[in-house]
């Protein structure tokens, strides 16, 4: 498990992806302890759209917000519903992609034609039906309903990948010796589907972080007074010719974000599978 993590920091891509992400991270979780409260309007009249300085190093918003403050607590936010919502996704599609691969037949047959039938709908277009069906849902919502819609893809490379090890002689050994289901499932096939699992996870990170920005921008993500990346260009719309700044930091932040978390991936894909470097 750990070895194409080590491999992965090896690469120039892996390693600049990881400090980046880590440094981000970091700026997320340390800034409520240096920072203004992101929420706090100290002087709306003169103290509003404020150019970056030294007080304020990204400005303020029209409302005399620290912009800098709302940029760290909006990554809390972005990572968390990315972190939590691709480890429910890769949960999900684990499960399934374990069940139809190791039973084969009507099993896998019947999970199968459901992922397709689920592919064949846009994940996008399914997540906008049901948050503007369900006005201002919560934070823990959002989490779900992405993660819920975002297993599919996890599901076929891992049934896969286990249709593959079930040939392999030691499964065959295991089976012979009398191992049941449940053992050589958690013992054999998992441990070995890690590996695409963790690339998997990894480049799905970067898709939920512009997936919430976007929902987010369009209203339908995390809702105000809560700072969001996505939710924060929205805000800077009005008043983007006079403080350009509002909408660029938030949508710099994206961009490096989900850059790194690319890149991290992309190295962690070609330490898993060298044929595919």
């Amino acid at each position: 498990m750990l070895d194409p993590l080590v491999r992965a920091w090896r690469d120039p891509r892996g390693r600049v992806g990881a400090l980046v992400l880590a440094a981000i991270a970091a700026a997320a979780a340390l800034g409520p302890l240096v920072l203004p409260d992101p929420l706090a309007q100290p002087c709306v009249l003169t103290c509003r759209n404020l150019p970056p300085s030294l007080a304020h190093p990204f400005g303020t918003d029209d409302l005399s917000r620290d912009i800098l403050a709302r940029v760290a607590s909006g990554g809390r936010i972005s990572l968390a519903v990315a972190i939590l919502a691709v480890s429910l996704s890769v949960t999900l599609g684990a499960a399934v992609g374990l069940v139809a691969g190791y039973w084969g037949g009507a099993v896998d047959a019947a999970l199968m034609r459901l992922v397709d039938a689920a592919l064949a709908i846009p994940r996008l277009f399914l997540l906008l039906l049901v948050l503007a069906v369900w006005e201002q849902a919560p934070v823990v919502a959002l989490i779900v309903l992405i993660g819920a819609t975002g297993w599919f893809g996890t599901g076929r490379l891992v049934r896969g990948e286990v249709l593959r090890l079930r040939e392999e002689s030691y499964v065959r050994a295991a089976e012979a010796l009398g191992g049941n289901r449940r053992r050589i499932i958690f013992r054999h096939l998992l441990p070995n589907t890690a590996g695409p699992l963790l690339v998997a996870a990894t480049l799905g990170v970067g898709d939920v972080i512009l997936l919430e920005a976007g929902l987010s921008f369009l209203g339908l993500g995390v809702q105000p007074p809560t700072p969001s990346w996505g939710g924060m260009i929205l805000d800077a719309k009005s008043v983007l010719g006079a403080a350009p700044w509002a909408g660029i930091f938030p949508g710099l932040a994206i961009v490096v974000t989900v850059l790194s978390a690319n890149l991290f991936g992309d190295a962690l894909r070609d330490a898993v599978d060298p044929r595919g470097a």
